[in-house]
């Protein structure tokens, strides 16, 4: 099985409508899942709402720039860089260009790997 995702495809359908968790829209959707793996495409704006996931995560940094605090560290990133967060960490994106654009990439149980 191949399957392709377009970016231009998939970005132009956010934001999806506003909730009470994401007041500003959700910036995120997945058009890819795959057994316990699923490809998001995460575009915030302005604010980061989200919480920790069941599932270790790497964020691919297609564009833009920021910081991502985890557990409390900071770690700056640029277009380029990937990051992984483990399943359950408290995470969030903070002082990020307007342009960020992520792609996602979930994977294994719930709990992460071992």
């Amino acid at each position: 099985m191949v399957s392709k995702i377009s970016l231009d495809e998939w970005q132009v359908k956010l934001p999806l409508p506003a909730t009470e968790k994401w007041p500003r829209g959700v910036w995120d959707m997945s058009p890819l899942k795959h057994g316990y793996m699923s490809l998001t495409l995460f575009t915030p704006k302005e604010h980061d709402y989200q919480t920790p996931h069941e599932q270790d995560e790497l964020y691919i940094v297609f564009k833009g720039k920021g910081e991502l605090v985890a557990q409390e560290d900071t770690y700056p990133f640029v277009e380029g860089d990937v990051l992984f967060v483990q399943a359950g960490d408290e995470h969030r994106f903070e002082r990020f260009s307007n342009d960020l654009v992520l792609w996602v990439v979930f994977w294994g149980t719930k709990g992460g790997e071992p």
